[in-house]
């Protein structure tokens, strides 16, 4: 060994190769840093493996996964066999050394350098793009599965008679296949020149011939394939034509051929395809000819024509076709894209229904009696009251409820009541102290239902409840009150140990449990302790004394995870709400099946389109994959889970949805029939607010039905923004158990309202019938108004609350010191051809944390009422007595006006009279500044009248006789000027 340093008698130190110990301990670390990559990926598909198989859908698991096994090492390995082969067959085709050129010549080195190592290096490029292409194709088991379990939609596009199936399950995959062969094309003809250089086929700056005669033959083969592919792929985009998105008229994402695509882009690419089959086989046919001249020019002209057959001349009919007469021209093709779109969104049964908007019974008294069986108005607003529940029903700190209640029906008395309903969940920041053990074993669940009347409220303004307390008792009856698994509940638990849960406490104290669920993967095995250690990173899940026989783990606890877990093709609901079905609580979840592949039907992004002002305020009630594109959606999946157990069933809804019969043959038995809903849980299913919120943002420019008008756009709507806030986001659609004008009873529905665009009257009404289990469930009906005469939209109602003068005083008031003024949901009831508004208004502030309900707002024809209750409220609307925001009936009987024998005053009263009734004619028209002008001058003939009447008392003898009339009392109605 070398020495270094020191000299004849100074020390050496030893430099050389590591001691074998040092070489011992370096393999030993390598060796376990192996072993722990290993078991982490192990960790996370044993862990994946063990859930599926606790929640019963282990089949989910295991044909996911072979799936993707299949696909990658099938893809991978043909492209890894592709471009193999070539570098080979580039090898195996080299010029002899000896005629090698100089440029050559020079690369020897880089030869010499491959030579001992070009089977690795062969072996090590090959696996590179098979492991890349691999990945790539394992990404595709949707698109796979969805090709190979394909069933007909049993309907033809109108442009090639082709089934709907074919665009949303065979094209797809189609395309997918086109890709790889591209891509295997490309790398397998970069691998081949490089090869091909580096041994003297190819040259660059040497003189002579550029390319040997084996390479010039192998490359134009692989040029000829790509040609190839780049034939069919003109040919499939002639059916790509049929979902191809752009913009048109104002129309985002519009989707279908249009004129210029049906006669210039379809038969341009027909032409595109002939000219590349006749490039390709100019290309396969240097392997006899063995010069390139005829397929660089048949590839030119192949550019060429793409440009000048497959961009200018498409410009060229749209400038001079279609644009000078542009509604002929387009209709036929608008119409195909208003049948299909209307068809995709299940739009196309929706009723259109003319409605003046102008109430026309003059009997109030018939119309205040009409109110409580028209709708059951709800005044409790369940995104506003969580904080009142919270307040009222916490009960501890370690409960919570979520930020928006949910609404829902329960019996009473055989009489359906519209409910407010939330979960006392489990809030761990309200615990008393955050540990471990606290935060995974003790406080792992909570307790009971709360809800209250969606209808009235109690003297102080606070939720009259149905079910309350804790344990919670009321008119549930007896349910399992534990929640394991809701909304809140985002940690993992460890349950059912040697380590006691907290219940819940009372006056007698804490009372404890032990979970009894057979919900969760047991932790009795090692292995099992080891792989959640890794999974969650907490080492002391393996060795912790509070875990035993019988702990089991509990994650994946919100019902959206756990439905979007065990069916990865849905798309799922924003709102998931709870429901006491039998004795259980039952997280009810609504589910989509999902393609952008219907031809002609307009494409929507589901993140825009359920965006409203709630879920601008809470990510929760968002849509699953948000910036999804689909042209297609049905509500096709109903899906439950339970809050003790956490079991989560499918129910198959929409029973002739074809792509759900699609998923149904790739995971057979995942999905229950429709007639395994039990009556119970029917009774609390509904229509869900996602699929409403996307049927209404199409029906804003597809309820018409004819491609004139829509072409015109003279009839586009709008979803109005929330007046109640000032977040400038849509008003979010309201259930609401309610009559239309063709109902016979009330059915419990989800409404919402429509603006035309760019203005604030009210352009339509729509209701969806929401009440599961009838004939009329799903049936869309729009109350259209006129367009000759204006109807306050939401905004204006509620700018018009604002603005009159005595409401503004009674908010003003409620106000107070540090109180906060709340908008409840501005609820819309049409009512014998007019509108109803109610809007209740909470008070937050005064000490107390939480909103209370002080007020009611109600207005109807220009009538307008600020109560403390709805009754009160409604009752003065529709009752006989005026109010300066309720002008008097023509039928209402009032009192005569006043007399006077002094013509001065006579002239006075009658100037009064004539400026009374123009201020009641501004009010019915809401002209403001015309009644602000008529308050005026009646105040001024008042004042008048007062004026010469005391002039004229001063002239009479004392004693004198002669009633004299009250100047003070407006005509008409003797009431002060101030009430009138």
């Amino acid at each position: 060994m070398p020495d270094r340093g020191g000299g004849p008698t100074g020390p050496r130190i030893r430099v050389g190769r590591p001691s074998r110990r040092a070489r011992t301990l370096l393999m030993t670390l390598g060796v376990l840093a192996v072993l722990g990559m290993a078991f982490t990926m192990f960790a996370g598909f044993w862990t994946d493996w063990l859930w599926y198989r606790s929640v019963n859908y282990s089949s989910v698991f295991t044909t996911t996964l072979w799936t993707k096994i299949g696909l990658f090492f099938v893809f991978g390995l043909l492209m890894a066999v592709a471009v193999g082969f070539n570098v080979w067959l580039a090898h195996r085709l080299r010029p002899p050394l000896s005629a090698m050129s100089m440029e050559q010549q020079s690369l020897d080195r880089y030869r010499m350098g491959v030579a001992p190592y070009k089977k690795w290096l062969l072996l090590g490029i090959t696996a590179l793009v098979g492991l890349i292409a691999g990945a790539s194709a394992a990404g595709q088991w949707r698109t796979w599965l969805m090709w190979v379990n394909g069933v007909p939609f049993g309907q033809k596009d109108p442009q090639f008679s082709l089934d709907v199936s074919f665009y949303a399950f065979d094209l797809p995959w189609y395309r997918f296949l086109l890709g790889f062969g591209f891509a295997a094309a490309i790398l397998s003809l970069i691998a081949a020149a490089l090869t091909h250089y580096l041994y003297g086929g190819l040259r660059v700056t040497s003189p002579g011939a550029r390319a040997t005669a084996a390479a010039t033959g192998h490359l134009s083969v692989l040029l000829g394939i790509f040609v190839a592919l780049k034939a069919v792929a003109y040919w499939l985009d002639r059916y790509g034509l049929a979902v191809k998105s752009s913009d048109f008229r104002a129309t985002d994402n519009w989707t279908g051929l249009r004129y210029v695509d049906a006669n210039a882009y379809l038969p341009a690419k027909t032409i595109l395809f002939c000219i590349a089959v006749i490039c390709a086989v100019l290309f396969f046919a240097t392997l006899w000819r063995r010069t390139w001249q005829l397929p660089v020019i048949g590839f030119g002209l192949m550019v060429l024509s793409a440009i000048l057959i497959g961009g200018l001349y498409p410009a060229i009919v749209q400038k001079f076709q279609v644009q000078p007469n542009e509604q002929a021209k387009e209709a036929p093709y608008v119409n195909k894209n208003l049948t299909a779109t209307r068809e995709a969104y299940g739009i196309d049964d929706a009723q259109v229904t003319e409605y003046s908007g102008t109430g026309s019974t003059k009997d109030k008294t018939k119309l205040r009696d009409d109110v409580d069986s028209t709708a059951s108005i709800r005044i409790l607003d369940p995104n506003i009251v969580s904080p009142t529940f919270q307040q009222l029903q916490q009960i501890r700190n370690y409960y919570a409820f979520p930020t928006n209640l949910d609404v829902d029906r329960y019996s009473k008395d055989g009489k359906d009541q519209d409910t407010v309903i939330g979960l006392r969940e489990l809030n761990l920041n309200g615990i008393p102290k955050n540990n471990w053990i606290n935060d995974h074993f003790r406080y792992t669940h909570g307790y009971g239902v709360v809800a209250a009347k969606g209808t009235t409220a109690d003297a102080e303004g606070r939720p009259v409840f149905t079910e309350s307390d804790l344990p919670s008792k009321g008119d549930l009856g007896d349910y399992q009150q534990r929640v394991y698994y809701g909304e809140k509940t985002t940690t993992y638990s460890i349950v059912g140990g040697p380590q006691k849960e907290i219940d819940y406490s009372d006056d007698s104290g804490e009372k404890t449990t032990s979970y009894q669920g057979k919900s969760g993967v047991s932790l009795s095995s090692t292995v099992n302790r080891a792989a959640y250690a890794l999974a969650f990173s907490e080492p002391q899940i393996l060795y912790s004394g509070a875990i035993g026989d019988g702990s089991r783990i509990l994650y994946n606890r919100t019902p959206k995870e756990r439905v979007e877990a065990v069916a990865p093709w849905l798309t799922i609901d924003g709102d998931a709400y709870p429901a006491v079905v039998g004795n259980k609580i039952q997280w009810i979840v609504d589910a989509y099946t999902t393609t952008n592949g219907y031809p002609y039907a307009s494409r929507t992004t589901l993140g825009d389109t359920t965006a409203d002002s709630l879920t601008a305020t809470n990510n929760s009630r968002a849509v699953v994959a948000q910036q999804n594109q689909v042209n297609y959606i049905r509500n096709s999946v109903k899906a439950t889970i339970d809050a003790y157990t956490g079991e989560v069933k499918l129910y198959q809804w929409d029973t002739k949805d074809p792509v759900l019969k699609t998923w149904m043959k790739a995971f057979p038995g995942t999905v229950k029939s429709k007639s395994a809903i039990s009556a119970d849980l029917m009774a609390h299913l509904r229509y869900p607010q996602d699929l409403f919120k996307v049927q209404r943002e199409l029906l804003t420019r597809y309820h018409v039905k004819d491609a004139q008008t829509f072409l015109s756009g003279s009839e586009v709507w709008q979803v109005p923004d929330d007046p109640t806030n000032k977040s400038g986001n849509a008003v979010p659609p309201y259930y609401l158990s309610m009559k239309m004008p063709d109902q016979k009873a009330q059915a419990f529905s989800l409404t919402t309202t429509f603006t035309p665009n760019g203005r604030d009257n009210l352009s339509a009404f729509m209701s969806v019938d929401a009440e599961a289990g009838t004939s009329d469930y799903g049936k869309i009906r729009i109350l259209k108004l006129p367009t000759s005469t204006t109807v306050n939209g939401p905004k204006q109602v509620q700018s018009q609350f604002n603005s009159e003068q005595d409401i503004a005083e009674s908010i003003k008031l409620l106000k107070g010191g540090d109180s906060d003024i709340e908008y409840g949901n501005l609820l819309t009831v049409p009512l014998d051809g007019g509108l109803l508004y109610v809007e209740p208004v909470y008070v937050r502030g005064g000490g107390l944390k939480y909103p209370l309900l002080r007020k009611v707002l109600v207005t109807y024809g220009g009538n307008t009422a600020f109560e403390d209750t709805l009754d009160q409220a409604l009752d003065k609307v529709f009752g006989a007595q005026d109010t300066s925001t309720s002008p008097p009936d023509d039928d209402t009987t009032t009192n005569p006006p006043p007399t006077s024998d002094n013509p001065t005053v006579q002239g006075a009263l009658q100037d009064a009279q004539k400026a009374f009734d123009a201020g009641q004619e501004a009010l019915k028209k809401n002209d403001w500044e015309a009644y602000g002008k008529a308050q005026k001058d009646l105040e001024d003939a008042l004042q008048r009248a007062e004026d010469a009447q005391a002039a004229a008392d001063k002239k009479k003898p004392a004693g004198g006789s002669g009633a004299s009339p009250s100047p003070s009392a407006s005509p008409s109605t003797g009431k002060s000027p101030n009430t009138a």
